[in-house]
């Protein structure tokens, strides 16, 4: 199913948000308020309130952030507020971002590793791998600076002993993507659990990435490139 386009108003993007939120709990991608989710809006952010959890997230309750940190309304910035505004201030492709505490990602993130192309489907992220950020302290300008560092070419990152960071163009992608993440983070941990996985070439990700330019919306030629 292709995402609908962000919506435009402050409401239809506030019911995003809490759906999305609640969907990210329902997949066991967050436990109880740990991790968050935005949209970019006006100058700044929608983001999800800090002490949230998928059962007691409203709309109502998702707070206006400025990119200087200033809020609109009576809830409480996340406290990785920064985090998501550094994404968005950086990359305009960036719409909507997702924060999760997932348990793979947060296993292979405690490794201080990057997931590398052992699957194809990491081509989707951006690159040839999935890069782990450098750890600091959460919701410091530290770590929303090395979040966006290792999101350079990418939509998606590890965070060094915490969890991951993704962004899309939409709230339902930007959940998807998580998903997305969660699952290659686990399969790549069991595959390592028999050996060292075999990597796909730099060449054979390149033409992954050029067979994804037309992904989901015309026919494949199985015999070529798109």
């Amino acid at each position: 199913m292709i995402a609908s386009p962000l919506p435009t108003s402050e409401t239809a993007l506030r019911n995003a948000l809490a759906a999305g939120y609640r969907r990210l709990a329902r997949l066991g991608l967050n436990n109880g308020s740990a991790g968050n989710m935005s949209c970019r809006f006006e100058d700044g952010a929608l983001i999800t309130p800090t002490g949230a959890d998928g059962d007691s997230i409203s709309p109502e309750a998702i707070v206006y952030v400025t990119s200087d940190g200033n809020t609109r309304g009576t809830g409480v910035r996340s406290s990785e507020w920064a985090m998501h505004t550094e994404i968005y201030r950086r990359y305009p492709v960036a719409q909507a971002v997702v924060h999760t505490h997932s348990d793979a990602c947060v296993a292979l993130s405690c490794q201080r590793r990057s997931i590398p192309a052992f699957h194809y489907m990491l081509a989707g992220f951006g690159g040839d791998e999935v890069r782990c950020a450098e750890y600091a302290t959460f919701g410091t300008d530290a770590l929303a600076h090395s979040a966006a560092d290792a999101l350079e070419d990418r939509s998606a990152c590890l965070l060094a002993n915490h969890g991951m960071i993704c962004h899309a163009a939409t709230v339902e992608k930007a959940v998807a993507n998580a998903a997305k993440l969660e699952t290659l983070a686990r399969q790549f941990w069991m595959s390592a659990q028999v050996g060292e996985p075999f990597i796909l070439s730099a060449e054979e990700m390149a033409t992954v990435r050029s067979r994804y330019r037309n992904y989901g919306t015309t026919a494949l030629n199985p015999r070529g490139t798109t």
